[in-house]
């Protein structure tokens, strides 16, 4: 083994062992990779490394980010969470676990307009969790079903998740859009599937909302209600993957319209003033920056890890591994589930993929297809414990009587239905393939 392949070996270890001992992963990702450079060619990485930075921050697709963020921002202000569990728990009826599907429909619509996974727990969590629990729900439920939905965002376009990998990948954003719908919408049936089994054997955990509550409404108000509360983010969401997906509008003019859609949004609802445009600005930035101070980190461990051979040691370490194409691919996704339990999405993305990226393409896997199956396990990450993000959002506006235990122990189910999921999708890539080619991408 020669001497730049020992440094590749010990510039890994050393971002792990940074990062177990508490170091932040984008700062680890720098340290790393300018500590080992260095010593592998010197003073060359740093010339390379700014134009490498301006080639990445001066992506354009990369402005939808900001624009997408600011959507979804603004449409959390707008509260329409809690009128739209209102309606969709009255639509229901007498249907045991129809709160739990209400939950999840709100959070596959927030998820997709927003795109925001903090932002979409912690409005469901604290407009939600305590109706639920105050009409029977199961703790562990309530909390599992609130953490499995929000993240559903991750997976239905309109997605920051989809950007970034159209940018690593090389495929257009409209692509995996399309690539990533079907899967979002078969994850969302799923959780919905599991809640009705969940509420026809157990019905105790999920009972339906009271007689009594449900004739508060008579038919045509609910029509009413169900129009006026549920029309204005169904179209905006329509609006903006529609024009991407059929190729109407770039990715950046249509999170343009996005933007501007949840400020009307947001003036319909009556909740639009100074301030509260301030606030989504501040937050907008803060967010964005977040991002790319990793994306840029994330490139000087790139330049160095390609730089000293870690390419080639990737694909003779991997060429070991048995069962040809589909083990290298079981094998990328096996990591980045278990990476999932201590990192977030965005330094696996730009850690993992582009190490699997070349052998993908030697082997001839179709990249739309693994796009879809890396982005349904990168989803894991928010809820797999002990640093799932999802967890500790929703602890932190929980009510008191729900325990750590129950939200951990809550969310279990739902990892397992993401698996199963993603299994679906590996077995059948027809789920993530058939649009991109009914419409001709």
């Amino acid at each position: 083994m020669c001497y730049n392949e020992l440094l590749v070996i010990a510039c890994i270890l050393s971002f792990f062992a940074l990062l177990f001992v508490g170091v932040p992963v984008a700062l680890t990702l720098a340290i790393s990779g300018f500590f080992f450079g260095y010593l592998g060619f010197g003073t060359t990485l740093f010339a390379l490394l700014p134009a490498r930075i301006y080639g990445v921050t001066a992506n354009y697709t990369l402005i939808a980010i900001p624009l997408f963020v600011f959507m979804g921002v603004m449409l959390e202000k707008s509260r329409m969470a809690a009128e739209l569990m209102d309606v969709i728990g009255h639509l229901s009826g007498p249907l045991r676990g129809g709160m739990g599907l209400g939950i999840i429909l709100v959070g596959m619509l927030m998820g997709a307009t927003t795109g925001i996974v903090g932002a979409t727990i912690v409005t469901l969590g604290m407009l939600t969790l305590p109706t639920l629990l105050r009409r029977g729900y199961d703790n562990r439920l309530a909390t599992g079903a609130i953490c499995a939905s929000g993240t559903l965002g991750q997976l239905i376009p309109p997605s920051t998740v989809l950007i970034l990998l159209a940018d690593i990948l090389g495929k257009s954003v409209g692509t995996l859009f399309a690539a990533a719908l079907m899967p979002g919408l078969l994850l969302t049936a799923i959780y919905c599937a599991y809640m009705l089994l969940v509420g026809l054997i157990w019905p105790d955990k999920a009972p339906p909302i009271p007689l009594a509550e449900r004739r508060a409404l008579s038919g045509r108000q609910l029509l009413i209600k169900t129009i006026k509360v549920g029309l204005p983010p169904i179209g905006l969401v329509l609006a903006v993957m529609g024009s991407i997906i059929g190729g109407i509008a770039a990715p950046t003019e249509a999170a343009s319209m996005g933007a501007i859609g949840s400020i009307v949004i947001a003036v319909l609802a009556r909740r639009f003033n100074w301030a509260t445009l301030v606030s989504t600005v501040e937050t907008t930035a803060r967010i964005t920056a977040a991002m790319f101070f990793v994306l840029i980190c994330s490139q000087v461990f790139a330049l160095s890890f390609r730089g000293l051979g870690g390419e080639r040691l990737v694909h003779d370490a991997f060429a070991l591994v048995p069962g040809g194409t589909d083990g290298i691919l079981i094998f990328m996704l096996l990591l980045i589930f278990i990476l999932g339990f201590f990192i977030e999405w965005i330094e696996i993305s730009y850690i993992v993929v582009p190490l699997f990226l070349p052998l993908l393409i030697n082997a001839g896997v179709d990249l739309i297809w693994a796009a879809a199956l890396i982005a349904t396990v990168l989803q894991t990450s928010f809820l797999t414990p002990p640093f799932g993000w999802a967890l500790f959002y929703l602890r932190g506006v929980a009510p008191p009587e729900v325990r750590t235990s129950d939200i951990y122990k809550g969310v279990v189910p739902f990892i397992c239905l993401q698996l199963l999921a993603l299994v679906l999708i590996f077995v059948f890539p027809q789920i993530a393939t058939w649009l991109p080619d009914a419409i001709g991408w």
